[in-house]
């Protein structure tokens, strides 16, 4: 996820900044719709019910020496969960809700209201599974060096 987070950190908002405001809007509207795919979903809820079974599996036994960057990573993936659903999932269906954007009467209104605060949340939740996968790298090589 934090792969998906940061091509739009780096490529796909910088590349709409310069863009008209309809283009703006109708980019992400059809964005909007378009990720809402199995694939999409897999990745997202899978990295949060993955996370959480590498931990649960980690507690007993030997695998505890994991178990803090395991930790780690479930809430910094459940806090960019929690950016994602009180943050980009709001704009993103009040940018639904603005309608066709030829329809739209003010549209840098509607983009006002949209892109900075998303593109702000974006970078939070970029950061925030940047490090959750960090910390995942880190409970990796911990339970290769116990393992042996």
């Amino acid at each position: 996820m934090s792969g998906l987070f940061y091509g739009f950190s780096v490529a796909v908002m910088p590349g709409l900044r310069a863009s008209s405001d309809r283009t703006v809007i109708e980019t992400m509207q059809r964005i909007n719709v378009a990720i809402l795919n199995g694939w999409f979903l897999l990745g997202y809820m899978g990295s949060l019910v993955f996370t959480a079974l590498a931990l649960g599996l980690h507690l007993p036994g030997d695998g505890r020496h994991a178990v803090v960057p395991l930790a780690g990573a479930l809430v910094a993936y459940v806090l960019a969960m929690i950016v994602t659903a009180r943050v980009n999932i709001p704009l993103n269906n009040a940018l639904e809700k603005a309608g066709p954007v030829d329809r739209i009467a003010d549209p840098a209104a509607v983009r006002r209201a949209f892109e900075g605060t998303w593109v702000r949340a974006n970078a939070w939740r970029t950061l925030l599974c940047t490090v959750a996968f960090g910390l995942l790298a880190w409970a990796l090589v911990l339970h290769g060096q116990h393992a042996a």
